[in-house]
C-alpha cells in the first residue's frame, strides 16, 4: 500500500484531482460567488445528484406503470368499446344512406314511367363466377312476380334482362353479353341499330352497334335509348353513348363503340320491370 502512495500513478491521480479542484474554484470565484465548504461540496457532488434525480424519475415512472396497469388496461378497453360503437353507428348510417338512394331511384323510375309495373329495389347478392360479362344474382324472384326475360334497369338506364328465376332469387344477363341483343335508336336522328356486348383485345367487356351500313349517320356523342320493338324492352330507356364509329376491315360496314349509361363497376341494387304498356302487342309482332 505504501508503495502505491509513492508510485507515479498515485501522483498523477492527485495531480488531476488538484487540477479539477482548481478549475472549479476558479469558475466559482470568476462568477462572483463566495467559496465555502458547502458550495464546494455542492459543486463537486452536482453531477452525482443530477444522475440520481434522473434515475429516481425513471424508477418512479416505471413503478407508476406497474401500479396503474389495471387502470390503464380498463381505460384502453373502454376506448375500444367506444370505437366499436362509433363504427357501428357509421355502418348504420351508410346502410340508411344506401336505402334512401335506392328509394330515390325507385321513386324516380316510377314517376318517369307511370305505366310500367316495377319491383321494389333488389339487392345484388353476387356475380356469376367465370362470367366476363358481369352477370349477377339478385335477392328477389317469382314470389314478387318476377319472370324470365324481364327488363332490369336503374335510374341511369338499362342493365339487361332476367334469365333464371326461382322463388327468391333471379339471375341477370347484362347488355355487356353478346347473347343479348337490344334494339336502340338515337332520339335526335331517329337512326336505329342493334346493340350487343363483346370482349375487346384487352379482355374488357364492352358494347357496340353492329352491322352499320356504309352511309350510316351515327357519330361519336350520339345518345342511344331502347327502341321498344320486339317486346323485350320498353321504349325510351337510356342505353349508352357512342364514343367511336369504326369501319370494318373490308370497308363495307361499320361498328360503333358504345359507353353504357350504367356504371357496371358500382352497382348495388336494381329494379325489375315486371310489365309495361304495349308489351302484349309487341310480343305479337
Amino acid at each position: 500500500m505504501k508503495d502505491f502512495f509513492k508510485s507515479i500513478k498515485f501522483k498523477i491521480i492527485v495531480g488531476l484531482l488538484a487540477f479539477l479542484i482548481g478549475v472549479m474554484l476558479f469558475a466559482v470565484m470568476k462568477g462572483g460567488y463566495a467559496v465555502t465548504g458547502k458550495s464546494l461540496i455542492n459543486t463537486l457532488t452536482s453531477p452525482l445528484r443530477n444522475s440520481s434525480n434522473a434515475i429516481s424519475v425513471k424508477v418512479e415512472n416505471y413503478l407508476d406503470k406497474i401500479h396503474n396497469a389495471t387502470e390503464y388496461y380498463n381505460e384502453n378497453q373502454r376506448l375500444k368499446d367506444e370505437i366499436g360503437i362509433l363504427n357501428k353507428k357509421l355502418s348504420d348510417y351508410e346502410q340508411i344512406k344506401s336505402e334512401l338512394n335506392e328509394m330515390k331511384q325507385f321513386i324516380g323510375i316510377t314517376e318517369e314511367n307511370p305505366d310500367n309495373i316495377i319491383s321494389e329495389p333488389c339487392k345484388i347478392t353476387g356475380y356469376i363466377a367465370n362470367d366476363p360479362f358481369q352477370s349477377f344474382t339478385i335477392n328477389r324472384g317469382s314470389e314478387i312476380g318476377i319472370e324470365p326475360y324481364c327488363p332490369v334497369v336503374t335510374s341511369q338506364g338499362l342493365i339487361g334482362i332476367t334469365i333464371d328465376v326461382s322463388a327468391d332469387t333471379s339471375t341477370v344477363r347484362t347488355i355487356l353479353s353478346p347473347d343479348l341483343s337490344v334494339a336502340v335508336v338515337c332520339p335526335e336522328t331517329l337512326d336505329s341499330a342493334i346493340l350487343e356486348g363483346y370482349i375487346n383485345d384487352e379482355g374488357k367487356s364492352l358494347c357496340h352497334l353492329i352491322h352499320l351500313s356504309r352511309d350510316t349517320t351515327f357519330k361519336a356523342g350520339d345518345k342511344l335509348v331502347t327502341k321498344g320493338t320486339g317486346g323485350l324492352f320498353p321504349s325510351g330507356y337510356p342505353v349508352g353513348t357512342i364514343t367511336e364509329v369504326i369501319p370494318s376491315e373490308n370497308g363495307l360496314s361499320y361498328t360503333a363503340e358504345v359507353e353504357p349509361s350504367v356504371d357496371f363497376e358500382h352497382l348495388s341494387s336494381v329494379v325489375i320491370i315486371k310489365d309495361f304498356a304495349g308489351k302484349e302487342n309487341q310480343n305479337e309482332n
